[in-house]
């Protein structure tokens, strides 16, 4: 069967905050000037914000330019920061209480808005098509178009209604082509189509590799008594500094009685047998946090891996007819623990440039270098660089000494040293054979607070149809056991956070078998897999996770 096709000036990849501010950007500078501008954004999830998570404390920089009456259009940002407070934890049960003055300036937060970002995204989607802009959800963008010179046309839909063997079921219907002068990709962290045009177009040869984390969440329904709106609980160290492992924990006190509970953990730890999911159930037991959960009631869970490599894996962000903008270029401000109102200002930017662009009598597929020089003349770019040594500090030299070194530089040299750290291992290269590692022993879920992998997927409400080719695929299907079993003990039974992987036996033999349809998009096994083996494809729209108000 022939894919239809249709004809866009731009098309955006992902609803999230930096393709949904391209596409608004977009629509108010073509009324603005009065030309025509077709813009269509393709989104994988059921929904605008079904697949969107995070913490989330909300930085307002880039939607006061972007909608300068948020206020008044009813933006659901309805808590802003009262009070915050800084912990390391120093085992199961102690903690020393970090003063304020100590924290490095980037990471205080009073004047953001503790929201749900898959709300905030709910609200920008219903702007952009306020707007003129088509949305199309349930749609996943599978394949790049490309005009016989090498510039990109556009992307195609994926297919929907193929058996597990890829026969055509009763019913198929062969995916769409949306042809666009300019395409933006703003999937998110490790975009899979994102991944294949840094891989084409050399886009990561001057930069660091990237570096990621992977971020755990719930929502509780907690007693009015201990809810304190405006509270963000940040904090650090115990259980993941037993394991060899780094990261973070926050604890973040929305409206109505609810709070945000979770864990970010550093894909570069070397234990194999460092579970993050387990870590996350762990801390939910410290005191600090638990004074707040008990009695209450759990309504919600999600992960999701989170770029975090800051400017030294920034990539080169242009190439003929696309750009990547959002967390595909790597946005987030590692410094702030946020990168919204970054990867919001990326794609504003990226929609000046088009426009420009399209002004100056561009008829598309260009390379749009000046993107890159507009991005480096922007506040966006200046938080990344005075931020650059942030996350690499804390990998070269932990908590207390790189926390240290973060102090001075932001604190008492206002981020002017003149030194740039380096980081030029890869997250999955970090990996250490398990005979090397210390064995680490997680405790059973009690049911009250911690809780296991499988009725934790059941509250992300993820779905996916059975009876479709598996969208976790392996270049080679004898490395899991001949490889990652025998040196590593198959890590990513530990590493994903929703029991997609298990080594099973069959016949006397052991098996990998993946169980695709737990799976809640978080791209960590594409990320952290040692050998590289496993390759994340999208698969049918609409499949996935259904997050509520994560």
């Amino acid at each position: 069967m022939q894919r239809e096709s249709m004809d866009y000036d731009v098309v955006v990849v992902g609803a999230g905050p930096a393709g949904l501010s391209a596409a608004i950007k977009l629509r108010q500078l073509a009324i603005e000037k009065e030309i025509g501008i077709a813009v269509c954004v393709l989104e994988k999830g059921s929904e605008v914000g079904a697949h969107i998570v995070s913490g989330a404390v909300f930085d307002t920089r880039a939607l006061d330019e972007l909608i300068r009456d948020w206020k008044e259009k009813g933006a659901p940002l309805n808590t802003p920061v009262t009070r915050e407070e800084m912990h390391f934890y120093t085992s199961a049960k102690g903690s020393i209480k970090i003063p304020n003055r100590f924290v490095p300036a980037p990471m205080h937060n009073l004047g953001n808005y503790i929201v749900s970002l898959a709300n905030v995204c709910r609200w920008l989607g219903a702007q952009a098509e306020a707007l003129g802009v088509d949305i199309f959800t349930g749609f996943a963008a599978a394949e790049i178009l490309y005009h016989e010179d090498g510039s990109i046309k556009g992307v195609a839909t994926g297919d929907r209604g193929r058996n597990v063997d890829g026969s055509e079921k009763t019913g198929f219907e062969p995916g769409m082509e949306l042809h666009a002068k300019y395409t933006l990709f703003a999937e998110g962290c490790r975009g899979h189509l994102g991944k294949q045009l840094i891989e084409k177009f050399g886009l990561d040869a001057d930069s660091d590799p990237q570096h990621y984390g992977l971020g755990l969440k719930e929502l509780w329904d907690i007693d009015p008594d201990k809810h304190e709106p405006g509270l963000v609980v940040h904090g650090a160290g115990w259980p993941l500094s037993e394991g060899d492992g780094s990261g973070g924990v926050f604890l973040y006190h929305a409206d109505d009685n609810q709070v945000a509970v979770g864990l970010i953990v550093d894909l570069n730890y070397t234990n194999p047998n460092l579970s993050p999911y387990d870590e996350f159930q762990r801390i939910k037991h410290h005191p600090r946090i638990a004074k707040y959960l008990q009695g209450g009631r759990r309504v919600s869970y999600g992960a999701r891996a989170i770029t975090k490599g800051g400017l030294n894996s920034l990539p080169k962000m242009s190439m003929p007819g696309a750009l990547l903008i959002g967390c595909d270029a790597g946005t987030l401000n590692v410094a702030k623990i946020k990168g919204t109102h970054t990867a919001m200002k990326s794609g504003m930017i990226a929609a000046e440039t088009i426009v420009s662009a399209f002004e100056s009598g561009d008829e598309g597929g260009s390379e749009l270098v000046a993107y890159i020089e507009n991005f480096k003349d922007s506040w966006a770019f200046q938080e990344l660089r005075a931020s650059r040594n942030f996350g690499a500090a804390l990998h070269k030299w932990g908590v207390w000494m790189g926390g240290a070194w973060n102090f001075i530089e932001h604190n008492i040299l206002a981020a002017r040293l003149p030194i740039t750290l380096r980081d030029r291992k890869s997250d999955h290269e970090q990996m250490a054979p398990a005979s090397n590692s210390k064995p680490i022993s997680y405790p059973k879920p009690d049911g009250k607070l911690s809780f296991d992998k499988l009725s934790s997927v059941f509250l992300s409400n993820t779905n996916h149809q059975q009876d479709q080719p598996c969208h976790l695929t392996l270049k080679d299907d004898a490395v899991p056991i001949a490889t990652n079993l025998a040196l590593y003990d198959a890590p990513e039974q530990r590493y994903c956070p929703a029991g997609v992987y298990e080594i099973v036996e069959q016949q006397g033999q052991p098996q990998l078998q993946i169980n695709a349809q737990n799976c809640v998009h978080c791209k960590t096994c594409d990320i952290k897999d040692p050998t590289q083996n496993i390759v994340w494809l999208v698969p049918e729209g609409s499949g996935g996770p259904n997050y509520p108000n994560m």
